[in-house]
C-alpha cells in the first residue's frame, strides 16, 4: 500500500496544478476582454432665448441685444446694436462652450466662449473697421 499512496498524492498534485492552470488562463482572458464604449456625447449648451450686453472697441462701443433660436449647434436669431443703431440678422454656431456668431449687415464676427451654467458669455469681436471685447449675460 505504500507505494499507491505517493502515486495517489502525486496525481492529486498534477491535477491540482493543471486546474491552477485552468484557472490561471481563465482569469487572463477575462482580464484582456475589451468591451467597446462609446464616448459619451458632450451636453449641448442651450442658449435659446433673450440677451443682453455690451462691447467695445477703438471706434464702436456700445451694448446689444440678442435672441437667439437654437437647432442642436446653430444658433439664429437677431441682435441689435446700439451703435452703429440698427437690428441685424445673425447667425452662429455653440460646440461645447466656444461659441461663434456674425451679424452680417455691420460685417462683425465674434467668438467667445460661454459659462459652464450657459448664462453668460464674452470674448471678441472685429470687424473690417474695428475690434474690441464684449460680454453679454442671459435675460
Amino acid at each position: 500500500m505504500r507505494t499507491r499512496q505517493p502515486f495517489v498524492a502525486l496525481a492529486l498534485s498534477a491535477c491540482a496544478i493543471a486546474g491552477g492552470w485552468v484557472a490561471t488562463g481563465a482569469i487572463a482572458t477575462a482580464s484582456t476582454t475589451h468591451h467597446h464604449h462609446p464616448a459619451p456625447k458632450k451636453k449641448v449648451l442651450q442658449l435659446a432665448g433673450d440677451w443682453k450686453g455690451s462691447y467695445s472697441g477703438g471706434r464702436f462701443s456700445g451694448t446689444f441685444k440678442v435672441t437667439w433660436k437654437q437647432s442642436g449647434n446653430n444658433l439664429t436669431g437677431n441682435i441689435y446694436l446700439s451703435n452703429p443703431a440698427g437690428n441685424y440678422t445673425c447667425n452662429g454656431s455653440v460646440t461645447g462652450s466656444s461659441i461663434q456668431f456674425g451679424a452680417v449687415g455691420v460685417g462683425a464676427t465674434y467668438t467667445g466662449s460661454v459659462g459652464s451654467d450657459g448664462k453668460s458669455m464674452s470674448g471678441s469681436w472685429k470687424s473690417p473697421v474695428d475690434h474690441g471685447s464684449w460680454s453679454g449675460t442671459k435675460s
